[in-house]
């Protein structure tokens, strides 16, 4: 029996410059803990390998730290880990791998594939990795996994990183093509594979592992590894998903028309938890009553939640007769808060609907037991 951890799409070394500084730190270390995490299963499960499908690094340019980091991480698991480089650390003539090896940061149980050869792994398998050695490629790396003849009887493993055809979205089905039926036409017991970030099975032997911590707004089954117990080459494996991660990343839609649309977002802001990384878009019309309780519930889930990303650029306020008047917006300040409120559906509607915002944060101040908040 043949046991194998596959994950993939590390992204080591990411930077996520969308996020507020503390925030965009917690999730570039967040990576390193899943590395730690896999290394812990690997070690409880008495796996015979980890297979990494690709993208361990997020970037060539990585800092030399970074790398050391990474291998320190892996240091849990005592036992064969192999790593091929996919898009985003193609083993190029100069690459974060050739880096890596000038600084001795590979220990001996780690085995990097940059050449497309078989490689006996714990004596039970024959792997066939198809690395990457340039970003893009529009050649089907893993064409020789059907050509090659075995010299030994071993079930034979694939690990890639790509694209299987047909199979995922159009906008990815371009660049790092893989044949669909690649397991079945190579005579594979499994093929592990990685570039797409969720969890999916392509056929009875073939899957994408996805990446461990997950890093967008996607409902794809991130944040796993997946787990792998080969009886006998002629059999599908049995394929176990297990969790990994530590961030829940989710994403909320909400078009504002009446009150309670306002009130389904609050609900979800707070129900926000520390482990949550969220995007709230917001569209539609809101008064400035609304606003207000948008704003105190934005408040306290960025200080509940890891991330919260606000969009609301395409949110109009719309201040009511009653905002006006609790504002005691009167004569000239009222009419220029109708002025902007109409300015809204002009040339620059952002602008406009800032400068009503920042009239009424005003007028809202002065007000005992008010406030717009920031």
């Amino acid at each position: 029996m043949i046991s194998i951890l596959h994950t993939a799409d590390w992204q080591i070394g990411r930077v996520f410059a969308q996020f507020e500084a503390d925030d965009a730190a917690a999730l570039f270390e967040a990576r390193f803990a899943a590395v730690e995490r896999l290394a812990s299963i690997a070690t409880d499960r008495g796996v015979d390998a980890v297979l990494v499908a690709g993208d361990v690094f997020d970037a060539q340019t990585v800092a030399e730290k970074t790398i050391r980091r990474l291998f320190n991480a892996m240091q849990g698991f005592t036992g064969t880990w192999v790593l091929i480089p996919g898009n985003h650390d193609a083993a190029l003539a100069e690459s974060v791998w050739s880096r890596a090896r000038r600084l001795g940061a590979i220990p001996s149980n780690v085995i990097v594939c940059v050449e497309p050869e078989p490689v006996v792994v714990a004596g039970k398998f024959t792997l066939l990795p198809a690395p990457l050695t340039q970003r893009h490629t529009y050649a089907d790396l893993t064409e020789w996994f059907a050509t090659h003849v075995p010299s030994d009887d071993l079930p034979r493993v694939g690990l890639a990183h790509g694209s299987v055809q047909g199979v995922l979205s159009a906008d990815v089905d371009s660049a790092n093509p893989i044949a669909a039926g690649r397991a079945q036409s190579a005579g594979l017991a499994y093929l592990g594979l990685g570039d797409w970030h969720g969890t999916k099975q392509v056929d009875g032997k073939t899957w994408y592992a996805g990446t461990p911590e997950s890093d967008r707004f996607k409902a794809n089954e991130s944040g796993q590894a997946l787990l792998v117990t080969i009886e006998a080459a002629a059999l599908e494996p049995v394929v176990t998903a297990v969790p990994t991660g530590k961030f829940s990343w989710r994403q909320l839609e909400q078009h504002m028309a009446v009150d309670s649309d306002v009130d389904e977002v609050v609900r979800a802001l707070d129900a926000v938890g520390s482990s949550d990384v969220l995007h709230v878009r917001v569209s539609g019309t809101c008064n400035l009553a609304g606003h207000r309780k948008l704003t105190a519930s934005l408040g306290v889930a960025r200080a509940k939640a890891r991330a919260v990303l606000w969009n609301a650029e395409a949110l109009r306020l719309e201040p009511t007769e009653e905002d006006i008047q609790s504002l005691h917006a009167d004569g000239f300040v009222g009419e220029a808060l109708r002025d902007l409120r109409e300015q809204q559906a002009g040339a620059e509607p952002e602008l406009a609907r800032d400068a009503l915002l920042a009239l009424a944060r005003i007028l809202d101040d002065q007000v005992p037991g008010k406030g717009t908040g920031a």
